[in-house]
């Protein structure tokens, strides 16, 4: 294998996606769940938090039916990526109509609703929607997702620079916008 990949999730994805190819269904599993937490951070900058479960199952249905046209096996969790972004525009553009979550948030608070580590998380995600695409993904792939700089670069395409900037701008907006929500700005 002359050009294998230096990226160890990417070399393992290549031999899981040559065997689902062959209809491996475990592969096609390892797959999900190698890759389920970043189509989540996709989504999760990009749609309200109550669709991302039906959106991440529907980005996988959609890999499992194209995996043909995959044309690098070691590219799988870009290729993945730049699903769920097509499937969040989509899901955007027939919901127009949604309540923004910042309206259903008070609801949250009251009664005997979600914990206060759930709300705290809830809170979270919205003021990181609320900030410049350009930052939105790669806070939810380094925060949801638990990946590194690196990590987010191998599997975005982002340059490890722009990775950085945008890790570094993107934690200052969010504590800003954080700050403003506890009343502490």
């Amino acid at each position: 294998m002359a050009n294998a990949p230096t990226d160890p999730v990417a070399a393992v994805d290549v031999s899981l996606v040559a065997a689902a190819r062959r209809g491996d269904r475990a592969a096609f599993g390892a797959l999900y769940r190698r890759h389920a937490r970043l189509v989540q951070a996709v989504l999760l900058a990009r749609v309200a938090p109550d669709s991302v479960d039906d959106l991440l199952h529907d980005v996988f249905l959609v890999a499992m039916d194209r995996l043909g046209s995959l044309r690098d096996d070691a590219a799988f969790a870009p290729w993945l990526a730049t699903i769920a972004r097509r499937r969040a525009a989509d899901w955007r553009r027939r919901r127009r109509d949604a309540v923004p979550l910042e309206e259903s948030m008070p609801e949250l608070a009251t009664g005997s609703g979600p914990s206060e580590e759930a709300y705290d998380a809830r809170v979270a995600i919205a003021a990181i929607q609320s900030l410049p695409e350009a930052y939105r993904e790669t806070l939810m792939l380094r925060f949801v997702a638990g990946l590194t700089g690196p990590e987010i670069a191998a599997r975005t395409g982002l340059s490890h620079g722009s990775v950085r900037v945008n890790l570094h701008r993107g934690v200052e907006m969010l504590r800003k916008k954080l700050g403003e929500v506890s009343g502490h700005a």
